[in-house]
């Protein structure tokens, strides 16, 4: 049945043909006026791709203070006196605390062991109090929480703990009586009160020694000892992920790849190294992590693994491939390291897997687990931007761990970004090298996602399997929930291809925030699902075990040629512009300027300082990102821009900027991006950006180069130096009407996903294919306005469950503006 083209007005109401409820409609988003036309066609005699239990799953990285004031449920900071400028600028060894009296930290031989190098020396009569995360420890009133200590005092003394805030004491303190070496010493306190403010104190009658200061709740997930903080556990066990990945990210393939030992002095700017997060917390290592804080590692693979265990997901732990990425981009080429780290992943499979009588395996009973916990993936590598030198060290550890483990599925990467030159050598050297699976990871904007729902149609049903290991649409409003479940029918279609997806980060402190955007976020107090979360919920609880083949009509593409005006740009760089020219294509001349007087045809956001020196238009600040300043007409068409530009110094290089139609859309060229190792085309999209394509290169300082950019309609090609240097055609669709059926084998459910990523309603005729059907079916549908976002206090994108009555083989249904809808349909 055809869609009808044109738009009409319509009033926000039910169709005569399938009636909802009245207790449970949905909520109309304001400004859902008009309404498109649009018909599904599904087959259920057609056999579509099957769908891995294992689909969806969740990554955990320790980013936003994930671990340590997150997920790990220990509520004193720097419990260890291990804090260190390694890991922030800001950072001593008693960040966090506040001492009384005399109290110093100390590296000496007279340490708790010697891979906890710190401890802390405390005075008779002196005290020291911990602040905890956010604005402090959290206590509730009746709660239960459990203190231990280690300590050493060779003439004995009394420690007095205390958990108190500035009204008072929030729990009856505990006297501890401390002899001797090196021993742990424990109390329980029950909160009086509830307070997020709270403080721990610790003090000493006499002299004594201190490490390991730690107080848990005693209701952590699941009761496990040493266990993880029940509210954001329940969060991610309520997606019924069907995978776990950790530790990273970043922080697993950057930094040193040596060890903490003496023979490294210590290094604390480590890769993460799993043997450093095992055994009893007061032996684990510290180290720096990559994003600007201290792991302490309390939070290890242990944890990590149980976790799983816990939530019924498949473990997924990734390990460095001795290339670090995220920037760093060096090849580590001592042989001895590489087959360290090599032995290392084998030890691990080990760890995980092994009986309880084998070296690793006896260290996992030890800790609690005798039985094995099926470890079955394993990823090596993440990010890396040099895919030939990551690819032969891959093919070592893949060599190594299909000799003594051949069942092990051993995943390879794509590097950072969903395109560009790093992309297609890495592909390239993974289908000749028949791996197993590929982990690709990209961000990028609302309008990118809703572009590229076919993305896998045309990937090779016989090479390398996909593991979507990180994407997001830079946003947690819901239109970016939006774009992002249209794209996932896409990969529901593709399940033959796409084997895992998760997105990424999961986690964030809100006062430790350094990626956004994030699934889960919570302070002290409270946690809360994003817009992100809902969706991913609803696909994760959703899923079905095979795809029903169907069919959607389109929305119209109304898409004329690219028009904006021009820009100049810098990012943590100084750069200087000179003789800017805009020409149309006739000939004629839009704009011209050689800075000989003023930069008076420009506008600036505000970022930035620029000025004219010496016959140009210079931006001297090093530090500010996104300094765009524009000129001309947004309603400007084919047109040649050039550009002089030199870069006076700074990390990257240009943004010369087309197509602008104000500061949050428009097009431009980023040379000398990702601290100068690479060029793109970028997109911006409502402030959201996506890279069109990517090329290696860097820009050198004091030199000028010749930046050409010529628009013909929506075809653009680019120029450096005289010399094409790349060119792409802008004309792919943002469709935002997107479908996919699946079918539930234990139920037998047709479940029909709808996404409606748009101000109109979708008055749509389902027809299934002549399926039967019951009359009634489950409606589970998310929809807010485009730009609400959920918080800890409100929370406007919330599914909404209801009853869908007059359903047919061929019925018709109106899913409403801006919404992710859910038909679960019983067939008979």
């Amino acid at each position: 049945m055809p869609r009808t083209a044109a738009r009409t007005r319509w009033r926000l109401g039910l169709t005569t043909t399938a009636l909802l409820t009245a207790a449970a409609l949905v909520p109309a988003p304001a400004h859902a006026e008009d309404v498109t036309d649009y018909a599904i066609t599904v087959d259920p005699s057609a056999k579509g791709a099957a769908i891995d239990d294992t689909m969806y799953g969740v990554f955990f990285e320790d980013i936003n203070r994930a671990a340590d004031g997150g997920l790990y449920a220990e509520l004193v900071q720097n419990r260890s006196f291990e804090y260190s400028t390694a890991d922030n600028g800001s950072y001593t060894p008693l960040t966090s605390w506040a001492a009384g009296g005399t109290a110093e930290v100390v590296n000496d031989s007279g340490r708790l062991n010697e891979r906890n190098r710190n401890y802390l020396s405390l005075g008779a009569g002196s005290s020291v109090t911990n602040a905890g995360y956010n604005t402090g420890i959290r206590v509730d009133q009746g709660k239960r929480y459990d203190f231990s200590v280690w300590a050493r005092a060779t003439s004995g003394t009394t420690l007095t703990v205390s958990l108190k805030d500035t009204a008072g004491t929030l729990a009856t303190a505990r006297q501890v009586a401390v002899k001797g070496g090196w021993a742990k010493y424990k109390a329980t306190f029950t909160a009086t009160r509830t307070s997020n403010r709270g403080r721990l104190a610790v003090a000493s009658s006499n002299a004594a020694a201190l490490d390991e200061v730690s107080l848990f709740p005693r209701d952590t997930y699941k009761n496990q000892p040493n266990g993880l903080r029940k509210d954001l556990a329940e969060k991610i066990a309520a997606l019924k992920p069907g995978f776990v990945r950790f530790p990273g990210g970043c922080l697993v393939n950057t930094g040193s790849m040596e060890d903490y030992s003496e023979a490294s002095n210590w290094q604390r700017k480590r890769s993460y190294q799993w043997k450093d997060t095992v055994g009893p917390v007061e032996q684990r290592a510290t180290n720096a992590n990559f994003w600007g804080y201290n792991q302490s590692y309390g939070l290890g693979y242990y944890e990590y693994f149980r976790f799983s265990e816990d939530i019924g997901a498949m473990p997924l732990p990734v390990v460095p491939a001795l290339v670090t990425g995220c920037g760093q981009n060096k090849a580590t080429d001592d042989e001895a390291l590489l087959e360290r780290h090599i032995q290392d992943t084998l030890d691990l499979i080990e760890f995980a897997n092994g009986p309880a009588t084998s070296t690793w395996g006896k260290v996992r009973a030890q800790m609690g687990h005798p039985k094995p916990f099926h470890l079955t993936h394993l990823g090596v590598g993440n990010e890396e931007n040099l895919p030939k030198e990551f690819f032969a060290r891959f093919e070592r550890f893949r060599t190594a761990i299909k000799a003594k483990y051949p069942d092990i599925t051993v995943i390879s990467n794509s590097g950072p970004d969903d395109a560009g030159t790093t992309f297609d050598t890495a592909w390239q050297l993974n289908r000749d090298g028949k791996v197993d699976m590929v982990d690709e990871h990209y961000y990028n904007s609302p309008n990118w996602f809703l572009q590229n729902n076919d993305r896998y149609d045309s990937y090779d049903r016989k090479g390398p399997k996909v593991f979507l290991g990180e994407y997001a649409s830079q946003g947690n409003a819901w239109k970016n929930g939006l774009s992002e479940a249209a794209f996932m029918t896409g990969l529901e279609r593709n399940a033959d291809v796409v084997k895992l997806a998760s997105y990424a980060p999961l986690l964030a402190n809100e006062d430790y925030v350094q990626w956004r955007p994030d699934m889960i976020w919570f302070n002290n107090r409270a946690s809360w699902n994003s817009a992100n979360y809902e969706v991913q919920k609803l696909f994760m609880t959703n899923v079905g075990d095979r795809v029903v083949p169907s069919k959607a009509t389109t929305t119209p593409n109304v898409s004329g040629p690219i028009t904006g005006a021009v820009g100049l740009s810098t990012w943590a760089t100084s750069a200087a512009y000179d003789d800017v020219k805009v020409t149309s294509a006739d000939g004629s001349t839009l704009l011209s300027d050689d800075f000989s007087g003023d930069a008076s045809k420009w506008t600036g956001s505000g970022r930035g300082s620029w000025s004219v020196q010496d016959g140009s238009y210079v931006q001297s600040d090093t530090v500010a990102e996104n300094t765009l300043v524009t000129a001309g007409d947004p309603a400007w068409k084919d047109y040649d821009l050039h550009v002089k530009a030199t870069k006076k110094s700074g990390k990257e290089g240009f943004l010369v900027a087309f197509g602008v139609k104000d500061t949050g859309n428009y097009y431009w060229w980023n040379l000398g991006g990702w601290n100068n190792t690479q060029s793109a085309i970028e997109q911006a999209v409502d402030g959201g950006k996506g890279t069109l394509m990517t090329k290696p290169g860097s820009i050198e300082t004091g030199r000028a180069y010749d930046i050409d950019i010529k628009v013909r309609g929506r075809q653009v090609t680019l120029f450096l130096d005289g010399k094409e240097w790349g060119s792409f055609k802008d004309d792919k669709p943002a469709e935002p009407f997107r479908q996919v059926v699946t079918k539930d084998a234990k139920t037998g459910d047709l479940i029909v996903k709808v996404v409606n990523a748009q101000s109109a309603e979708a008055r749509t005729a389902v027809d299934l294919g002549g399926a039967k059907v019951a009359s009634t079916a489950r409606v589970t549908t998310l929809a807010a306005d485009e730009d609400a976002v959920n918080t800890e206090t409100d929370t406007p994108v919330t599914p909404v469950t209801s009853t869908l009555r007059g359903v047919a083989p061929k019925f018709t249904y109106t899913f409403p503006a801006n919404s992710v809808t859910f038909l679960r349909i019983k067939q008979k």
